[in-house]
């Protein structure tokens, strides 16, 4: 494990919070980046194998999706290292909230990332009794749940539109690694866009089409069977992690971090690649990207829909009416395809990689607000 300080920049983190549990075994970090721009928000992951790191990593590209959505919050990022399958599951949430209250809902509000569901949002609101404590909780407690509306994958697919129509793709084939909260909600909005969906994967299988899978009955199945629907098709199954790279012209990683990496970007025939999950390709795979004429939509563009409609539910926490999910939409519609665009052209202009120049925008507006808060230091 890497030092902390060594983990510490110019930008951050400002701040990072360990707790742990012996009754319950909870053992959790929250990370706040950067709160030049606003209070840091970001949302908490349950998973086996979470670490400081990766939660420090992640709560950075927190800081520049929110610049670069050009939203007034911070980045922060938390995490649990706990199966989120297990029994114990609510114990583990309740006691890592408990832990973290001096910092929530003042510093902090819980949001859901991997592991953690709308009815985790509504427990963590009844542990802190505040409604202004998580975002993302169920409809029927007046909140926007933007997993159940797909929100982040539809603005994923927004984008892949956006910058396919750029360079000359739309309408052409489609490669998407997961069918979750946010593959499925992306898979189903190119198919409305007339996108043909050829592979698509989940926890317990790969899929592929090579003349486009049938993505209504698809959608339809996982709703009923849930990750297992893949094995109702054994005709179409492939070996799990082929998925990204079977013959389509359009990439959309939207399952897990480091997936493109220096050993297996050569096995990419996609031109343009969208990254609905966080930090799914690294350096090495994007300059590669960028040599061989590929497009990378960077994942603080791509995925900016979660932070759009977390946006409006933070301002929602303490209102009794709801927000109109038809304007949601409609501004995460809006503001990622001119992200897009700017960000293209932005990379362009800099001939740098499309992360180098979105991460140039974001970095210019988080500069500019540390600065008006005051002179830094000169080291």
């Amino acid at each position: 494990m890497a030092s902390l300080f060594d983990m510490m920049d110019e930008w951050g983190p400002e701040k990072i919070v360990s707790v742990s549990d012996s009754k319950t075994g909870m053992k959790g970090v929250l990370v706040i980046d950067n709160t030049a721009r606003g209070m840091g928000k970001g949302g908490t992951r349950m998973q086996p194998g979470v670490t400081v790191e990766e939660i420090s990593r992640l709560a950075r590209v927190m800081t520049w999706k929110w610049a670069g959505v050009d939203l007034f919050f911070g980045g922060a990022k938390a995490g649990i290292r706990a199966d989120p399958h297990s029994p114990h599951k609510e114990a583990m949430l309740r006691s890592f909230v408990r832990a973290l209250s001096n910092e929530v809902p003042s510093e902090y509000v819980f949001g859901l990332d991997m592991g953690l569901t709308e009815n985790d949002a509504a427990i963590i609101i009844d542990e802190l009794g505040d409604r202004g404590a998580a975002v993302g909780t169920p409809y029927d407690l007046g909140g926007v749940p933007y997993d159940q509306l797909g929100i982040t994958g539809f603005g994923v697919a927004e984008v892949t539109d956006e910058a396919a129509a750029t360079i000359g793709l739309q309408g052409q084939r489609v490669a998407i690694q997961g069918f979750g909260a946010v593959g499925h909600a992306a898979a189903s909005r190119l198919h409305e866009l007339d996108y043909s969906v050829v592979s698509i994967s989940t926890a317990e299988g790969a899929l592929h089409d090579p003349d486009g899978l049938d993505i209504p009955k698809l959608l339809a199945m996982r709703s009923r069977l849930g990750d297992g629907f893949v094995k109702e098709f054994p005709e179409l199954a492939i070996p799990i992690g082929t998925e990204l790279f079977v013959d389509a012209e359009i990439a959309i990683p939207a399952a897990l971090q480091d997936v493109i990496n220096e050993a297996n970007v050569g096995g990419i025939s996609a031109k343009l690649v969208v990254e609905g999950a966080n930090l799914p390709t690294n350096g090495a795979a994007q300059q590669a990207l960028r040599s061989a004429s590929v497009t990378v939509v960077p994942d603080f563009v791509a995925n900016a829909g979660g932070v759009v409609s977390a946006a409006f539910a933070m301002e929602a926490r303490y209102s009794p009416f709801r927000p109109e999910t038809e304007q949601i939409f409609t501004t995460v519609s809006t503001k990622l395809r001119a992200n897009t665009v700017t960000v293209l052209a932005e990379a362009d202009r800099l001939n740098s990689t499309t992360h180098e120049a979105a991460r140039s925008l974001a970095q210019s507006r988080v500069r500019r607000a540390m600065e008006l808060r005051g002179k830094p230091l000169q080291h």
